[in-house]
């Protein structure tokens, strides 16, 4: 990575950390925010090796749009078309009723860009791990499984993508019981 592009990276990250400084995660510890999207990122610069700018910033941004004031087209200016399209393909629409959104990443998963796989991935796996490691606040164990169930749903539509992050959500997927299909 460049010089440039590492500075470009961590204006990313201080840009969602701006976005998200209200933020916390729905653990007991009540997390920061801003730990989820650079955690994601940091799968996969780290487990995946990926080093594409775009894709990295596509992961610190991946919740900007859904979850704060944030729009495609602040986005798009600041970090360029490529990261706007990725960060796009992994929004949720919010208007739209949970249900429908969740029935909606399990029929989009297998059409999005690689890139925005590559994301979409490291998301499930991060709040996968999240999620074996503590139930949040309101949630039952019942609920925790049905996550796991519509992830797995979900990941099947990104099989292919990157088999580390495919292995380690299939780790999961097999402690807490959920069968999957793999594909060869």
């Amino acid at each position: 990575m460049s010089d440039s592009e590492l500075i470009d990276l961590i204006d990313c990250v201080n840009f969602a950390a701006i976005k998200h400084k209200d933020q916390r995660r729905k653990d007991p510890s009540k997390t920061p925010y801003i730990n989820h999207p650079v955690g994601v990122a940091r799968i996969l610069a780290k487990e995946a090796g990926v080093k594409d700018l775009a894709t990295l910033q596509a992961a610190v941004l991946h919740d900007t749009v859904e979850d704060t004031e944030t729009t495609f087209e602040e986005i798009e200016k600041q970090f360029g078309k490529e990261v706007r399209d990725i960060v796009a393909d992994v929004t949720d629409d919010k208007s739209l009723p949970k249900m429908e959104r969740k029935r909606l990443q399990i029929e989009h998963s297998p059409h999005i860009c690689p890139k925005a796989k590559l994301v979409k991935l490291a998301d499930k796996l991060y709040n996968l791990r999240d999620l074996d490691r503590v139930i949040p606040e309101g949630w039952t164990k019942e609920r925790g499984q049905e996550y796991f169930q519509w992830s797995s749903q979900v990941v099947q539509g990104l099989r292919g993508s990157c088999k580390a992050l495919e292995d380690e959500l299939d780790v999961l997927f097999q402690k807490h019981g959920v069968v999957t299909e793999t594909v060869s």
